[in-house]
């Protein structure tokens, strides 16, 4: 018999928040009216079929079978939800292997030319409540890291590979993506304009996810050098870089604090080195310093102050998050960044990575 309207979407609501990052519910429901938005009904129960671990074709339909469903439709809805954004498509030699994708980061970035008013009204709601702000903040593994721009890393200093943006883009075998930034669509939709830069094309998604994304006609693809370049047109317009924490990286985000809802809730937090992955922190030569106040003004977290008595700038190092962004600004060249004594070592893939969250998920329930 089929299952009542709303309660094939509970059941989404609460299958995906058994996932490595929640799903949780709220009070108002809104969580419910997102994934209306985003699944028909017949696509909300095939999801549930999914785990974060990629699944084969034949593996996906041997839980499915008994419902009636052939293989070809089944195989057939899942392209469909892969184009909208809603299911991870992973092939591995000749095989297909399909996964669910969180809301954050992954349903809600593939829909980035699907936005509409009430789209975003539903977001800001569903965000801005405490049952998702208490899961999002304190999940205790995140799916992002910092890393440094290229004009802050010395030429004589040695940064391990997934730390180098240049060396995660040359060692990449793509394809690439690029897409608008939709954190800054979304505060342009709502009549704010970014204070960084006037460009939207700033985020990039690269190899499995990549392939994503030419398959549902989001973004566009560009090649290795054309990534390089808007790197370094996005380090001179003062973003912060933003890669997945993995290894084997799958986009670089390309953030500004007065958009981003990362580095946003960053500067609301007293202490928010505390939930930040990042190898490095900036350090001031104060014998150079000529508190000009330059590096004010660049830095995205209110890490960097004017010491009025010293005249010189001190570095928060409960808030700075290592991006370099400050470094070029110093015409004095009075700050430097310093390699943190415990490297962080991200997890080497995707998969790997929603496994440590979910065993830290796993362990605090404990």
């Amino acid at each position: 018999m089929r299952k009542e309207y709303e309660e094939v979407y509970r059941e989404l609501q609460q299958h995906l928040d058994r996932q490595p990052v929640c799903y949780p519910a709220t009070q108002s429901g809104v969580e419910i009216r997102i994934l209306k938005r985003l699944f028909t009904l017949e696509e909300a129960q095939l999801a549930t079929h999914l785990s974060y671990k990629p699944r084969s074709v034949q593996q996906i339909y041997e839980t499915v079978k008994e419902s009636g469903m052939s293989l070809p439709d089944m195989e057939n809805m899942l392209d469909g939800m892969m184009k909208k954004g809603v299911a991870r498509l992973i092939e591995r030699g000749g095989t297909r292997y399909f996964c669910n994708w969180p809301f954050i980061l992954g349903m809600w970035e593939a829909q980035v030319d699907k936005l509409t008013p009430e789209f975003i009204a539903e977001f800001e709601e569903y965000t801005s409540d405490l049952a998702f702000g208490v899961e999002f903040l304190t999940r205790g593994f995140s799916q992002m890291r910092t890393i440094p721009i290229e004009q802050s890393i010395p030429f004589d200093r040695h940064v391990t590979t997934y730390d180098h943006v240049t060396q995660i883009i040359n060692g990449s075998d793509g394809p690439f993506v690029i897409i608008e930034c939709i954190c800054r669509k979304f505060a342009a939709m709502k009549g704010k304009s970014c204070q960084k830069t006037s460009r939207l094309e700033v985020c990039m998604v690269l190899g499995d996810w990549a392939k994503n994304y030419i398959e549902s006609g989001t973004g566009r693809e560009i090649s290795k050098a054309e990534a390089l370049e808007i790197i370094r047109q996005n380090e001179a317009d003062g973003l912060v870089l933003q890669p997945s924490n993995t290894q084997d990286v799958e986009f670089i985000c390309s953030c500004c604090s007065c958009c981003c809802m990362m580095l946003g809730a960053h500067k609301m937090m007293p202490k928010p080195v505390d939930f930040w992955i990042t190898n490095h922190y900036a350090a001031i030569d104060s014998d150079n310093c000529t508190g000009c106040g330059d590096c004010v003004e660049r830095c995205q977290v209110n890490a960097i102050s004017i010491d009025e008595s010293l005249g010189i700038a001190g570095i928060n190092l409960d808030r700075c998050i290592g991006c370099g962004v400050c470094v070029p600004s110093c015409s004095m060249e009075a700050i430097r960044l310093i390699k943190k004594e415990k490297e962080a070592v991200p997890p080497v893939d995707l998969e790997s990575l929603h496994d440590s969250i979910m065993a830290k998920r796993m362990g605090d329930a404990g």
